[in-house]
């Protein structure tokens, strides 16, 4: 393959990458105002584990590990770093827009299943709570992923690629699942203390399972990478 080809390859791939991992970011921020029970419960040692409380938000996320992976892995940390401002700026963007239209009153048609003012007001403003926990907390992971993945790197080269995926993955999320929760739901008073301490951890452990299920994608999503740019594979 020549290298003006290859190259154009890069580029469409980033391009794709990128544009994934912005909507699924960004789609993330917009629905985490919903809380959801996940049906799961177990004993241990006599001590009830479950049912388990966490923010829909939770749902994109598989998607942004295996994004995140795949661009440290080809595109390097500065590429991560760039793209995570660049998304952060976006959340922010569109945080923007959404209250801005939350402050244009609705125009409502009776018997209409369109929502009223007070419907989407009350959907869209608790989404606006957590905006500046969310963006904080994105931006803290991402950039805090993206230097522990290079340094793992480093010093495994190419091998081990579960290890500086899921390694870097435990430490940047947990930082995530804490801030985001607590600056975004604790401190405006729409979740106490104590909810916030179950659904915090719940919300770290079920990233966690997430991202130890998605190993064989992550090394299917580079196969198919490799294959994709005439590398080695």
């Amino acid at each position: 393959m020549e290298q003006a080809q290859l190259n154009e390859r890069r580029q469409w791939l980033f391009i794709v990458l990128a544009g994934l991992f912005v909507t699924n970011a960004v789609t993330a921020e917009l629905i985490s105002n919903k809380l959801i029970q996940i049906p799961l419960s177990w004993q241990v040692f006599g001590k009830q584990f479950g049912p388990f409380i966490t923010i829909i938000g939770i749902l994109p996320w598989p998607v942004v590990f295996i994004l995140t992976d795949l661009m440290n892995e080809f595109y390097g940390q500065k590429a991560v770093r760039r793209l995570s401002w660049i998304t952060a700026t976006l959340i922010a963007y569109c945080f923007i827009i959404v209250g801005v239209s939350m402050s244009i009153p609705a125009y409502e048609i009776k018997g209409s299943k369109l929502a009223t003012n007070e419907a989407y007001n009350l959907v869209f403003g608790q989404a606006q709570a957590v905006i500046v926990g969310s963006i904080a907390a994105f931006l803290v992971s991402q950039l805090l992923d993206a230097f522990l993945f290079e340094k793992i790197k480093q010093r495994t080269g190419n091998r081990f690629i579960w290890l500086r995926s899921t390694g870097s993955t435990m430490i940047s999320q947990l930082i995530d699942s804490y801030i985001v929760l607590y600056i975004g739901f604790v401190l405006p008073g729409a979740m106490s203390l104590s909810t916030y301490l179950e659904v915090a951890p719940t919300n770290y452990l079920l990233k966690m399972l997430i991202a130890v299920l998605l190993t064989p994608f992550i090394y299917l999503g580079h196969y198919l990478v490799r294959r994709y740019l005439n590398q080695h594979v």
